[in-house]
């Protein structure tokens, strides 16, 4: 693994203050004087259940992209590249559902496994060098605020 670009960590990052946010707003002080402020769309579980659909999804594109390198013929091929991209958006549409625990299960569940993929893609060498340093980094930071707001009252 490589050094990552600046660039890719301190988006990365910023990628995940709205995990943070989520997880933090969980306080009942906090949530409540943000709630009465912005809404509650904006706090707590219905922050990460929201934006963690989203990321999924974002991460299927950034797997599609990997996928446009897949050469056809080789060990990998572009359908069995393309077709796995899709997986982590079609977790998070058919799994991401129900109250919030369950929602935040299965999306931790869909990073983990979309943690799997982003190793597999590297694996094949479609993903840059770097990439797995930045994913485990990111979605480390990831699954402790699912799981803070899975055990959060």
């Amino acid at each position: 693994m490589s050094t990552v670009p600046s660039a890719a960590l301190l988006l990365g990052l910023a990628g995940v203050l709205p995990f943070v946010w989520g997880a933090v707003t969980l306080h009942p002080a906090l949530g409540i004087a943000v709630t009465g402020v912005a809404g509650s769309r904006l706090v707590g579980h219905d922050v990460l259940v929201t934006y963690g659909i989203v990321i999924l999804c974002f991460m299927s594109g950034v797997l599609w992209g990997f996928a446009a390198r897949a050469e056809p013929g080789s060990a990998v091929g572009p359908m069995r590249a393309y077709g796995l991209s899709v997986l982590p958006a079609l977790w998070a549409f058919f799994m991401v559902a129900g109250g919030p625990g369950q929602a935040l299960s299965a999306l931790v569940a869909g990073f983990v496994g979309l943690l799997a993929l982003d190793m597999q893609y590297w694996l094949w060498g479609l993903a840059p060098r770097w990439w797995m340093r930045l994913r485990l980094m990111l979605t480390g930071a990831v699954l402790v605020c699912l799981i803070i707001g899975i055990v959060a009252p």
